[in-house]
């Protein structure tokens, strides 16, 4: 009996591994099609039926919603005409946010696996096709069936909903600030390290097309509220706190937390630290997490506050009511 090859689908979205510099010391510039970036990857056609399209071609901060979504429908037309696992090529700097995003939408067991570059395609060690090479080998894995969304990048595995750029230049840009990687490629074989025990969250519809309408703002030393309650009169739907500690402001911020919420803004507080998240219950003066629960505010859990941002945006898109929303929040 003949072995029959998987399908891939590889949609390229932009980003530094489909740059390349107009002279050797030069800046990067978007130049590569998605075919481009196939074939700079020997053989690879050998190991996977491969379907190729372009999706767009941006450096990520200019990566929107609309772009999200299309992304989406890419995958799932993917998956419907029978393609094992869908790689997505996207540039690093909201690589993370991307992969969260769809994760909150996938539905399919098939995996989508986003990857990409720290050096453009014709800089010296360019890890691109690597990249390419390491990601498509994670889709095709069984193991990597039920996982939603992934990153691979350094032929290292990451789940979307905890994965962070914590490099703005090294090669080994991303990590998971205290879970670590869920898998390694090893021999260009995926193995994952840990088991996943709690069951992924019931998929969200996509959000609107258009602006995110949920404003992200850092507390720090001295901070007097104005920006939330600018942000409150900007006609900004939700709002999330990059609070101190395990969820903290100063008692001016929450004064104006209070007020957003009795204008019907939704606030989510999340922690600026990289590891910990928000506690619940650990402190109890003015600003505290319990202090800002009691005013309505919503904890972000182990959510970094840029990845809460795109959930509560979702399910405000849906109309879920806060009940709803906190209940969704309090899963992680």
């Amino acid at each position: 009996m003949l072995n029959v090859m998987p399908t891939v689908a590889v949609g390229a979205m932009g980003g530094t591994i489909a740059m390349e510099h107009s002279t050797p010391t030069g800046a990067s510039t978007p130049a590569l099609q998605a075919h481009d970036l196939v074939d700079a990857v020997p053989g690879l056609g050998d190991i996977v039926k491969l379907r190729v399209e372009n999706i767009c071609n941006k450096p990520s901060p200019s990566i929107d919603v609309a772009d999200v979504v299309q992304a989406l429908n890419f995958a799932r037309r993917a998956v419907a005409t029978g393609a094992v696992g869908v790689v997505l090529t996207h540039g690093t700097d909201t690589l993370e946010e991307t992969a969260y995003l769809l994760d909150l939408l996938w539905d399919e067991a098939a995996p989508i696996v986003m990857t990409g570059a720290m050096r453009s395609a014709t800089a010296a060690g360019a890890e691109g096709p690597a990249n390419l090479l390491a990601a498509v080998m994670t889709a095709v894995s069984p193991r990597a069936g039920g996982l939603g969304v992934l990153t691979c990048l350094n032929d290292t595995v990451h789940l979307a909903s905890r994965v962070q750029k914590t490099s703005s230049m090294a090669v080994e840009a991303f990590d998971s600030p205290g879970f670590g990687p869920v898998g390694r490629l090893v021999e260009s074989e995926f193995r994952l390290l840990w088991g996943v025990v709690s069951p992924r969250p019931e998929a969200l519809p996509a959000p609107r097309v258009g602006p995110v309408n949920v404003a992200l703002l850092e507390c720090g030393l001295g901070d007097d509220g104005r920006l939330v309650r600018a942000a409150r009169d900007a006609g900004f739907e939700g709002i999330v706190i990059s609070g101190l500690g395990v969820g903290h402001v100063s008692v001016a911020v929450a004064d104006a937390i209070s007020d957003a919420i009795e204008a019907g803004v939704i606030v989510v507080v999340g922690s600026r630290t990289a590891r910990g998240g928000t506690a619940m219950n650990l402190y109890g003066y003015p600003g505290s997490e319990v202090d800002l629960l009691r005013r309505g505010a919503v904890m972000a859990g182990d959510l970094s506050p840029r990845k809460a941002r795109l959930l509560l945006h979702t399910m405000l898109s849906a109309g879920h009511s806060p009940e709803a929303i906190r209940a969704r929040f309090a899963l992680g």
